[in-house]
């Protein structure tokens, strides 16, 4: 993915986060090893639509008005819990001479046909990997193939992955990424009847047989 930008603003710290954020604007920090930390205020549009596709692991490049351009990785990202709207960012900024440590997604590639002919149900287990790299070399994804899991015996592993070049994945290597299992059926309990609620008699009504016959009315 090419580098994303972003163009940010310094913050007035004597404003207020909520009103920052009545403003459409999300109220940010940028910090990192032996840089001056500098408090942000960004378009919420801006960052939002550049958030869905850079996301946590993508090179942007700051441009913060007055302080020049930054090569910077989002490190943190709040929301709101009850309506879910992006309320406070951290930016860390990286040295693209340096390596970084950071977590990729995985992404599922292909058909499985433990699943399409047996009906095995596909469970993912990890749903990303802590890679080191250069920061030009950070991907933002890692393709897992599921098109090995034939029969239920079939699995993909951290050490089934291949890390494009200059990547070195850090998570252990035996860690299980895919696994398979069959549904299971649903057993339907029956609810037993008790039997001692029920009033048993062996009063017999008028007319039938073996009944004692009706006392007769005098005339």
């Amino acid at each position: 993915m090419a580098q994303a930008t972003l163009t940010v603003q310094l913050r007035d710290k004597s404003v207020k986060a909520k009103d920052i954020r009545k403003m459409k604007m999300i109220p940010a920090e940028y910090y990192g090893r032996g840089v001056e930390n500098i408090s942000l205020q960004m378009n919420y549009q801006d960052f939002r639509r550049l958030y869905r596709t850079a996301g946590m692991n993508t090179v942007i490049d700051l441009k913060i008005e007055g302080k020049g351009d930054k090569n910077v990785i989002v490190h943190r990202v709040d929301t709101d819990t009850v309506t879910d709207d992006i309320s406070y960012v951290e930016l860390v900024n990286v040295r693209m001479d340096e390596e970084i440590t950071a977590d990729v997604p995985l992404r599922l590639e292909g058909q499985s046909l433990a699943v399409r002919d047996l009906g095995a149900i596909l469970i993912q287990n990890l749903d990303t990997v802590e890679v080191t790299c250069l920061p030009a070399k950070l991907p933002h994804e890692i393709v897992v193939s599921i098109e090995g899991l034939v029969d239920l015996n079939s699995s993909v592993h951290v050490s089934d992955l291949v890390a494009p070049a200059g990547v070195t994945i850090n998570t252990d290597p035996e860690e299980s990424i895919i696994s398979l299992t069959m549904p299971q059926e649903e057993v339907v309990e029956e609810t037993p009847v008790d039997v001692s609620a029920v009033e048993v008699t062996t009063e017999k009504k008028d007319g039938e047989e073996g009944a004692a016959p009706a006392e007769k009315k005098e005339e």
